[in-house]
């Protein structure tokens, strides 16, 4: 996957080059394809791809929605390879992006390919319209300007950034849930002190800060700003019955994830708290000497990121008040603190509506991509755009994606099953015949 080599990596400015000739390399391999409407759009650093193929009077639109800038990577942490040079292996391809999302869209390049093979077909029998954006890693910071400018409108979005459950046991995708991130800085003295002279009176914003996140949870996993559980609505018995309908064990699921331990909120399973639970974690605590040999010195300053992943119910407003309201009265006195959320950013979370017929012509497809008769249901842990999605077009969001929790997805590794790549394309060069079938 010549793709890969590309290190289209967000947010990094001397990467903005290499976004550019990835959305260069999709857009060649789009029209390759036969899209006879492609370009390139948005900011100039992270520039999305837009492909147009319309030649279906009467049938459905459909929007492809996808990403292809990926994060950083450390490279001397990578064992299989380097990031950016893939190589398979086992199976698996390695690489930066293999998975999230590279892979993804060129399952949809192969899948539409073997559409048009499979039925003789000059173009395809829905609407096409893919959206490949270069900010999703940052936050989709100009989507909303790239469908409001590109007028973009379809019946139905497939959204191809999530997981599967497991290749022997696919599982369709039917939620996400909302993300919104912030971070804290905790100001102790005035600039970093030697430990020997100020030890004891002066206040350490390090400690202070370690006091907080502490309490963002009580003992029984539950996050403990107050009304924070106050509106999320709690799972359908429907919904629970999907989720314990997956084949599970911990010792798969902690083998899986290399996460070594499962925790949480007390009172569900690790599915409903990973898909209909709203939850906090904290990303990055950095003080002092984080690199190299420490200075002896109580720090100036303490920083931490937080990302607060919101449940059905929850308001992303309401979560980022209840969050200043809370750091503003539970930090330590004798510290000085800034909080930056960023709400401009905010995703809201989003359900797949249950009953709609799109859904089940996704599960024939699996059916026939995978073959196997049982297809269960799950959700995404994650956040993305999917909300944003819906109300700019008008359409439901429908999700589709290759990737595996065992992916290794943002760590070193990152790798894409090359079967399940291959069974996706299936699924989706049958999903589109199906898809034509569709009364609006």
């Amino acid at each position: 996957m010549n793709w890969i080599r590309l290190p289209s990596v967000a947010g990094v400015p001397e990467n903005e080059i290499d976004l550019t000739r990835s959305a260069h390399w999709l857009a060649g391999a789009l029209r390759e394809t036969g899209f006879p409407e492609v370009e390139i759009a948005g900011p100039g650093g992270a520039p999305a791809v837009i492909a147009r193929w319309c030649a279906a009077p009467g049938a459905p639109t459909v929007l492809v929605y996808s990403h292809h800038d990926v994060r950083a990577a450390k490279e001397e942490q990578w064992a299989e390879t380097s990031p950016h040079r893939p190589v398979l292996r086992d199976g698996y391809v390695y690489g930066r992006g293999a998975s999230d999302a590279k892979g993804q869209v060129v399952a949809h390049l192969w899948g539409l390919r073997a559409h048009l093979a499979a039925t003789g077909r000059a173009v395809p029998a829905v609407n096409l319209i893919w959206l490949v954006e270069g900010e999703e890693e940052t936050g989709s910071a100009h989507l909303a300007a790239l469908l409001e400018e590109h007028r973009i409108r379809a019946d139905l979005v497939v959204y191809s950034d999530t997981l599967l459950w497991h290749r022997d046991h696919p599982a369709i995708c039917t939620s996400m849930r909302g993300g919104l991130n912030a971070q804290i800085e905790v100001y102790g003295p005035l600039r970093d002190v030697h430990s020997g002279a100020v030890s004891g009176p002066a206040p350490n914003p390090l400690v202070t800060l370690a006091r907080l996140i502490g309490r963002l949870h009580d003992d029984k996993g539950r996050v403990t700003l107050p009304g924070f559980y106050d509106t999320v609505i709690e799972p359908s018995e429907r919904t629970r019955a999907e989720y314990a309908a997956l084949p599970y064990s911990d010792e798969d699921w902690l083998a899986r994830t290399e996460t070594r331990s499962i925790g949480g909120e007390e009172g569900f399973t690790v599915l409903e708290r990973l898909w209909a639970r709203p939850a906090v974690e904290v990303l990055t605590a950095v003080a002092g000497d984080p690199d190299g040999p420490t200075r002896g010195a109580v720090p100036a300053v303490a920083t931490a990121s937080i990302t607060m992943r919101t449940a059905p119910g929850q308001a992303c407003a309401e979560v980022a008040d209840q969050l200043r309201r809370w750091v503003r009265e539970t930090i330590d006195e004798g510290v000085g603190y800034e909080l930056t959320i960023a709400e401009e950013l905010a995703q809201e979370p989003y359900r797949t509506p249950d009953d709609h017929p799109a859904v089940a012509m996704l599960e024939a497809a699996v059916r026939d991509g995978f073959g196997t008769q049982v297809v269960g249901r799950m959700g995404n842990a994650g956040g993305g755009p999917a909300d944003l999605l819906t109300k700019a077009t008008g359409a439901p969001v429908l999700f589709f994606g290759t990737g595996l929790p065992e992916d290794r997805w943002h760590d070193s590794d990152e790798r894409a099953s090359v079967d399940v790549l291959l069974a996706g394309a299936a699924t989706l060069g049958s999903l589109w015949g199906r898809l034509a079938q569709w009364s609006r």
